[in-house]
């Protein structure tokens, strides 16, 4: 690995860990930058899901105070979130490699999607949101289906989950936000723990997105929420669509 390359790779992480904590889409800059890199699809994905762990941690230490009184039903949907990020890790080391290379493009091209239409959905979430506060059937079950996504690939599943939760709770959406942090955090820590026992990772690409997403996630719990939500959509959605172009064309 060049300097060059580190720079690049460290300030992917930095921006991943914010947009994370923010958005919920950090997989869409540090995924790229690795394909750009040389590295294969399935590698990229793996080394990205271990080194963005220490920054849903730094994000959620962040986000405490909005956490509180919150335990109740953080409970049942971290366990759903473990089985479903145990499926979703488990899925991606038994398909073939091409398979995940086939798949993946429209996976991004999806996450896209909720990210353009992420300010209408989030409108469309006040007006219908359930008069509960603890999670439901349904709630539960977006929950698990969601983990098993991010097991598997991951980019967008913040904003999957916030519309999860947006519609099964009632409640302020910075305790929402604050759940999915930690949600979307165990779901990263235990794919994680699954590909460095099975898979093949590089361990300095993780430890530089590690540190970087650890600094990010710090700066999106203090400071982040007040970036213009639009520069974030442009940002993700141009390297989004440049990890497609890549994709498609390796």
């Amino acid at each position: 690995m060049s300097v060059p390359e580190a720079i690049g790779i460290l300030a992917a992480g930095v921006v991943a860990g914010m947009i994370n904590v923010v958005v919920g889409s950090g997989t869409l800059i540090t995924f790229p930058v690795l394909l750009g890199f040389g590295y294969s699809p399935l590698v990229a994905n793996v080394t990205n899901s271990v080194g963005l762990v220490p920054g849903s941690v730094a994000g959620a230490i962040g986000y405490r105070r909005e956490l509180r009184g919150q335990r109740r039903r953080a409970v049942p949907l971290l366990l759903v979130s473990l089985a479903g990020s145990i499926a979703g890790a488990a899925l991606l080391l038994t398909l073939p490699a091409s398979a995940f290379a086939d798949i993946v493009p429209g996976f991004i091209g999806a996450a896209l999607v909720l990210i353009l239409l992420q300010s209408r959905l989030t409108r469309w979430l006040a007006r219908r949101r359930a008069p509960r506060d603890t999670p439901g059937v349904w709630t539960t079950s977006g929950v698990l289906a969601s983990g098993v996504y991010g097991g598997y690939f991951g980019a967008a599943q913040g904003i999957l989950l916030l519309a999860i939760l947006g519609l099964g709770l009632d409640d302020d959406l910075q305790r929402t936000n604050a759940l999915k942090v930690v949600l979307t955090g165990l779901v990263n820590f235990v794919a994680g723990v699954v590909f460095i026992a099975a898979a093949r990772i590089d361990l300095a690409a993780a430890l530089l997105i590690a540190l970087g997403s650890t600094v990010g996630g710090t700066i999106g719990a203090r400071a982040g929420r007040r970036l213009p939500a639009a520069w974030l959509r442009a940002l993700i959605v141009a390297v989004g669509v440049a990890a497609i172009v890549r994709l498609l064309t390796q």
